[in-house]
């Protein structure tokens, strides 16, 4: 039974607020906010327009889609997360990558690393993380990340889902091993590479003694819901019916949760889409 969730717009000059709620009116699950910070483009910091948007929604599940490692460091990243999944009633969801754009990091000045670094960085962010939010003390020495004895309090009161947005052999392994979820995008992760690396994760899991079953197999998916929209790569575009068959196939295939991204006006793609697709979707 699939679950759907949106993309917030980035730029400022949006209403994160109203976007939220509107978003939880119509019934979706999650809203996310992507995290690409330098440019020319006016656009909003990730975090503080996620908390933005959990301060006016009350059901509704926020999450960074994903984090770019090296803007946060992962201790001040897992202090960062118990207070927004506090103070959001437990609706946070920690989506981490280990960072893509490397003219971005460059931009502003943090480290721009190999891919075997960027997976190494990852996997020791992610211990960081997840030791500290046990609320002991955590005392690491990494090649990328160390603690000396860091504790955060309180620690959470419930567990803080934690996505991965990986695509190569060692991430997928690592996502396997140590995350709640996948969250991998449609352009980099089409259906006909989507199950074998889908698999990978699970095989990973199964091997560290997890329960494949209880990982979120989440999909990033730009969309258009227009009969005379012209298609484009990586983006489903038709009528709902259309929509709906194709997402309807993707979760045959093991997709249990949708991230939308629409196309054209948000508002309006949101509403076709909740009203229209998700009910012709097999629950």
């Amino acid at each position: 039974m699939p679950r759907f969730g949106v993309s917030l717009r980035p730029k400022a000059g949006a209403d994160p607020a109203a976007e939220a709620r509107l978003a939880e009116s119509l019934g979706f699950d999650l809203v996310t906010v992507m995290d690409h910070l330098p440019g020319e483009r006016p656009s909003l910091e990730t975090w503080t327009h996620l908390t933005w948007a959990a301060a006016a929604t009350e059901r509704i599940l926020v999450a960074p889609n994903v984090l770019g490692l090296p803007y946060r460091n992962p201790a001040v990243t897992a202090k960062m997360a118990e207070t927004l999944h506090r103070l959001s009633g437990g609706r946070f969801v920690l989506g981490l990558g280990a960072g893509g754009s490397n003219s971005e990091f460059q931009a502003f000045g943090l480290p721009v690393r190999s891919p075997k670094e960027k997976i190494d960085a990852l996997e020791e962010a992610v211990d960081i993380i997840k030791a500290l939010w046990t609320g002991e003390p955590v005392t690491r020495e990494g090649a990328y990340y160390s603690v000396v004895n860091a504790q955060i309090s309180p620690p959470p009161d419930t567990p803080i889902p934690l996505w991965l947005g990986t695509y190569g052999p060692r991430a997928l392994r690592l996502t396997g091993r140590t995350a709640d979820g996948w969250l991998p995008s449609y352009r980099y992760a089409p259906p006909d590479r989507w199950i074998g690396m889908r698999d990978a994760v699970r095989k990973a899991a199964e091997e560290a003694g997890r329960n494949p079953d209880d990982i979120e197999f989440a999909y990033n998916l730009g969309f258009r819901i227009d009969e005379k929209a012209e298609g484009q790569p990586g983006v489903l575009v038709g009528s709902a019916n259309q929509v709906a068959h194709e997402l309807s196939a993707l979760a045959n295939r093991g997709v249990t949760f949708f991230v939308m991204w629409a196309l054209g006006d948000a508002e309006e793609q949101w509403e076709l889409l909740a009203k229209e697709v998700v009910p012709a979707v097999p629950h």
